[in-house]
């Protein structure tokens, strides 16, 4: 017996945690949402929206639950999105460097 239709695409998707910009122009905000990895951030196909992110404004609002438990399921991170979830202590680890080809990372002195 064959399994469903959607059994197949429920499964195979592959997700990621990315930023979204929203806002308005010179005046940038950001969601942090659960969206297919092979879309865009701003195709408007979020599963979830698990935050917000501003510079501006009220700062950050993340929900740490719902990112513990997306994460606990595999989910990937894009490398901007890992920053800000280290910088709120949502996870634990090494600061990401998103922009490998500007800037040469720094090499640790040892005492």
């Amino acid at each position: 017996m064959t399994p469903p239709l959607y059994f197949d695409t429920i499964f195979l998707l592959m997700l990621k945690i990315r930023l979204q910009r929203v806002g308005k122009r010179n005046e940038p905000s950001f969601r942090l949402i659960l969206v297919e990895s092979k879309r865009a951030a701003k195709g408007g196909h979020a599963q979830e929206i698990l935050g917000s992110h501003s510079f501006r404004k009220d700062g950050t609002i993340l929900k740490a639950d719902r990112i513990l438990y997306w994460l606990s399921h595999g989910v990937q991170v894009s490398d901007t999105a890992f920053n800000l979830l280290l910088a709120n202590k949502i996870v634990e680890g090494k600061k990401k460097n998103v922009l490998p080809k500007k800037t040469p990372p720094k090499k640790e002195k040892t005492a």
